[in-house]
């Protein structure tokens, strides 16, 4: 069976709507709401899925947005309409099967049963086996700069249907729409649909299989890439070499002052910073993000607005802030900073408490 008869399959695509529609998230250009798509899909679903077989299909551009990042700037995202997110899906869920078999056991974002901790886990395994010299690989505004042509014939290898890589062409070059002018995308996977990652995966797979060639220890995450040696005089002979394999091979660049040898307690990575407790490598909380957590619980917890919210209220929603960084955070050392952020919280709450005690309620004259 041809890929494309499996991605347009009654069960695949039910799969992708569903998935969608528990997903939410923003509409389109096209102004469609992921509530307004069952409707839609149930009225047009034949003629759709023909004109993805025929090749007549057109994917409408991406929505650009953006969020802002730890570092003060902006990462542009690519709201695909919610149709195109369904199809998207729909191609995803078979790439992924296909993939899943082949794929590195030391790539661990946007995978089935994977995780950050897993990365964090693996990365601490090398420290403590004694590759304590770290290169931390940079490349240059990935997901904006993946090459089309490249990532085609990268997919050829193991996608053998023309069809299937016809439609996710038209998607790498379906447009970015922003202030109501469309760009075209001569390259990159625009993050925001459920096929950039999944792209992104398969490109960075050669890099992976690069490593694994030379017998390197390395973890990556999406495009965030630690490789571990023991000696200093290695890593930098592997970041030279490494840094030239992914500009000729891979037609990215390689950013050169952010990619760079660095001792463990030097470096950060998803969020975590390494240390060396009893003999033992371990991680703990960067000092950004302990600000950041603090920053947001601040932000909520400002006197004008928790006065005027039932004190239940407050407590559920900090309670869920609080349980969610913990959850994230819980493979690393934190006790400490714990004991003197549960000091800073309970001062904030008793503020917050006492104010409301003072203010005086509204009544109803009889």
């Amino acid at each position: 069976m041809e890929l494309i008869e499996v991605i347009t399959s009654k069960e695949n695509l039910n799969s992708a709507y569903k998935k969608v529609v528990a997903n939410k998230g923003a509409g389109g250009v096209d102004g469609m709401k992921v509530e307004e798509l069952g409707v839609y899909i149930k009225e047009n679903k034949d003629r759709i899925i023909q004109s993805i077989k025929n090749r007549t299909y057109m994917p409408k551009p991406v929505r650009r947005v953006y969020i802002p990042k730890e570092n003060g700037k902006q990462r542009p995202l690519g709201i695909p309409t919610a149709l195109d997110r369904v199809i998207q899906q729909a191609i995803a869920q078979p790439i992924i099967e296909i993939y899943e078999e082949i794929f590195s056991d030391f790539s661990y974002g946007f995978r089935p049963e994977r995780s950050c901790h897993d990365a964090i886990k693996q990365a601490l395994e090398y420290l403590n086996e004694g590759y304590e010299w770290v290169i931390d690989i940079d490349i240059e505004q990935f997901f904006d700069k993946v090459n089309h042509d490249k990532l085609i014939q990268i997919l050829r290898e193991q996608v053998n249907d023309s069809t299937t890589l016809n439609l996710i062409r038209k998607y790498l070059k379906a447009g970015v729409m922003e202030k109501g002018l469309e760009q075209a995308t001569r390259t990159g996977v625009p993050q925001g649909g459920p096929l950039s990652v999944v792209l992104s995966n398969v490109y960075l797979d050669k890099l992976d299989k690069e490593l694994e060639q030379r017998g390197l220890r390395f973890t990556r995450y999406a495009d965030d890439t630690m490789v571990f040696t023991k000696s200093e005089m290695a890593a930098n002979r592997v970041m030279k070499s490494i840094t030239e394999w992914i500009e000729r091979k891979l037609f990215l660049k390689v950013n050169a002052t952010k990619t760079k040898v660095v001792r463990p307690t030097r470096n950060k990575y998803l969020g975590f910073t390494f240390l060396k407790n009893s003999g033992e490598w371990k991680v703990k909380p960067t000092t950004e993000k302990k600000k950041k957590l603090k920053q947001k619980l601040s932000e909520y917890l400002k006197r004008r607005k928790a006065t005027a919210r039932p004190l239940a209220v407050t407590i559920k929603r900090v309670n869920e802030i609080v349980r969610g960084w913990i959850n994230y955070f819980r493979i690393g050392m934190m006790k400490g900073f714990m004991d003197d952020f549960g000091q800073w919280l309970r001062h904030k709450i008793r503020v917050i408490v006492m104010k409301q005690w003072k203010t005086p309620r509204p009544y109803i004259k009889i």
